[in-house]
């Protein structure tokens, strides 16, 4: 399932459920099928996001260390590394930005609850 999340100012984005609620959940919001980021919460709100992100960062997650018995080149590198926490935030983060620059407010919206 997809969340959308929709500024007042700025556009719109979207992202899977399970990605949704973890950052929401990084803001201290409820995980329901609606809802709303405020004007004066948006600083707060960026504030978290970069905060879980940087945490996310700190913890690298574990590797069994077992590369299969192949020398690792700088390509397989990059395709088998996961996508962290920080990266997923980023565009979420961008849009609270640009919404706070303008005074406006995002709302986000799920086909139901997740």
């Amino acid at each position: 399932m997809l969340v959308k999340f929709t500024s007042s100012t700025s556009g719109q984005i979207m992202m899977f459920a399970a990605i949704a609620r973890q950052l929401l959940q990084a803001i201290g919001k409820d995980c329901s099928a609606r809802g709303v980021i405020t004007t004066e919460q948006l600083p707060e709100a960026i504030t978290r996001l970069r905060q879980a992100a940087a945490e996310h960062k700190a913890t690298p997650p574990a590797s069994s260390g077992d590369d299969g018995g192949r020398a690792s080149t700088v390509g397989d590198e990059d395709e088998s590394r996961p996508v962290g926490l920080g990266q997923r935030a980023f565009p979420l983060i961008e849009l609270l930005q640009w919404t706070q620059q303008e005074e406006g407010f995002v709302l986000w919206e799920a086909a139901s609850d997740f």
